[in-house]
């Protein structure tokens, strides 16, 4: 069984059950270094030295701060933060329920799994999965990680819950800032017939499972080279060629799209495709009379 991360109380109106979240996303398969010391290969070891005296500080004289003025600080103990308990400090409590497609996408932070602690808990557990199920909406509640309250969505996932962080408004930067820059561009529609066209060629389906770390893997490639006493060249990345005329670049990607050429547009029906139906329609309103007029306009 994974180890949890938190373990306390998941709470609706009157309805508690205890719970247990565990992180649902890990990096400890990456590949990581350490700092050594180049001419004995012995590893280093950081210390925490004062700024101004330059001596080691022992553990025991450690101790927060917050920056008020330059070169001031307010000291804040750690039991002072400690005795900051707040109710989500051990419970999460869902304050609301809101349509999950309501939820920007830009305040998800970090992702966990959320899942009943033991036996008894298991029964309220499903309740409160299957009605957020059964509504189609996900809930919104508070917790405390690492000393600090977070805002949780809570939204059913297979016998469990994905409990995700999310961001505060202050977290979060207007995109104005940046997209305030980019001018407005008036496109011609060939050009955007093309592009969606090589969309449509290049469509699939979700699947990161076929996802890979190229970088991890020259990276585990370059170790075990030089662990054998190998050597190990690193490819040189292909750098793109600016773009002149964006009409050619677009036709040349919906070839290499698996297309035979530029999009094919349907052309506007000519006067003459349209006599015939018009000829059609004006004998509709004849009474057919004589058999060789019916043919004729059969024929049209």
């Amino acid at each position: 069984m994974a180890r949890s991360s938190w373990k306390g109380y998941l709470k609706l109106s009157l309805v508690s059950c205890a719970v247990a979240l565990y992180n649902a996303s890990s990096a400890s398969e990456r590949v990581s270094f350490n700092t050594l010391n180049r001419k004995t290969g012995n590893r280093l070891k950081q210390n925490m030295v004062d700024s101004v005296t330059g001596e080691p500080v022992d553990t025991a004289d450690r101790v927060k701060g917050y920056q008020v003025s330059k070169g001031q600080y307010v000291m804040v103990e750690d039991e002072e933060i400690e005795a900051l308990k707040l109710e989500s400090t051990k419970t999460i409590e869902i304050e609301t329920f809101v349509p999950a497609a309501e939820i920007d996408e830009i305040y998800l932070d970090s992702p966990y799994y959320l899942a009943p602690d033991d036996k008894v808990a298991e029964e309220a557990f499903a309740v409160i999965r299957e009605a957020m199920t059964r509504k189609k909406m996900v809930g919104i509640g508070r917790i405390v990680l690492a000393r600090r309250e977070r805002m949780l969505m809570l939204q059913p996932r297979d016998k469990g819950m994905l409990a995700t962080t999310l961001r505060y408004p202050y977290e979060v930067r207007a995109g104005s800032e940046i997209f305030d820059e980019i001018s407005d561009v008036k496109l011609p529609g060939e050009m955007l017939d093309i592009a969606q066209e090589i969309i449509n060629r290049m469509s699939g389906h979700f699947e990161p499972e076929t996802f890979t770390d190229r970088y991890e893997e020259a990276v585990v490639s370059m170790l075990k080279a030089k662990q054998a006493g190998q050597t190990f060249t690193v490819p040189e990345p292909s750098q793109p060629a600016n773009v002149v005329n964006i009409m050619d670049a677009l036709k040349k990607s919906l070839e290499a799209a698996g297309g035979e050429g530029a999009l094919r547009r349907p052309r506007a029906p000519s006067k003459k495709a349209e006599a015939p139906a018009a000829k059609e329609k004006e004998t509709a309103r004849k009474p057919v009379a004589k058999k060789p007029a019916a043919r004729k306009a059969a024929r049209g």
